[in-house]
């Protein structure tokens, strides 16, 4: 399923008072809820050489709501230190993306549009930053960890690279403890006892688990999904989709 929610910034940001970001999270919850009854096709992973399917036309048009737009802007950590980020932490326009490491349609989106999107990082116009939604059990939430771990040593994009280019076309993948060390080889994590002590690691799993708890209070119930500056998107769309959204972001 996959819809696009776009509303003009004219009012305050949600209250920084002992619960105003959750009832903030609340409202995101419903509209988000409205936006993914929207459904468009998602790209299947089941034949990649078959033409992306376009996004079809809305039936109904959001109501406007200014405090979701501007919650939706103010999603972004912006944070120098995160491994978990590509880009400026300074870009007009920043991607969060919520995935599954054993989603087929995360895989697809991997593989086909982040590639794409690069150039805006490397100029400097968009940053990503990337958040856990486990969804598919115990393997998801390993991955993920190891994941975090490998970014400890600066590696967490090519480790992530590596888990989605090996994806099978179809269904979710088997990803086992052998595999997840030979991801961290091919991603070119040096230490990779400090790698494996990493997997151990409660505090990286309570970070994964944190992610995918925020997730669900947003009302995010499906990966991929993203938020590029106010717009919220669901499901591996075209890559001229997001290309469209983030020029519309940059625009602004």
């Amino acid at each position: 399923m996959s819809s696009v929610a776009s509303v003009p910034t004219n009012q305050p940001a949600p209250s920084s008072r002992p619960g105003g970001r959750w009832i903030a999270a609340w409202v995101l919850s419903l509209a988000l809820a409205f936006l993914l009854g929207m459904q468009v096709r998602p790209v299947t992973p089941v034949d990649a050489a078959a033409p992306a399917p376009q996004p079809a036309t809305a039936s109904a048009t959001p109501e406007v709501n200014p405090e979701l737009e501007r919650f939706l802007l103010d999603l972004p950590r912006r944070d120098a230190a995160d491994a978990l980020a590509m880009g400026s932490v300074d870009a007009k326009v920043v991607m969060t993306n919520w995935s599954d490491y054993r989603c087929p349609f995360c895989a697809v989106w991997h593989q086909r549009t982040l590639p794409a999107l690069q150039k805006y990082v490397d100029d400097g116009s968009l940053r990503i930053e990337f958040r856990d939604l486990a969804m598919f059990g115990e393997q998801s939430e390993d991955t993920a960890v190891a994941a975090r771990a490998a970014g400890q040593q600066g590696k967490f994009w090519e480790f992530q690279a590596a888990v989605f280019a090996a994806a099978p076309p179809s269904g979710h993948p088997d990803i086992t403890s052998d595999k997840i060390l030979e991801f961290a080889r091919t991603a070119g994590v040096a230490d990779l006892a400090a790698f494996e002590a990493g997997l151990a690691d409660d505090s990286l799993r309570a970070a994964v688990a944190a992610d995918s708890a925020e997730a669900h209070q947003l009302g995010i119930s499906g990966t991929p999904f993203f938020v590029i500056g106010g717009q919220a998107l669901s499901g591996a769309q075209p890559t001229e989709v997001f290309e469209s959204v983030i020029a519309q972001e940059l625009a602004r």
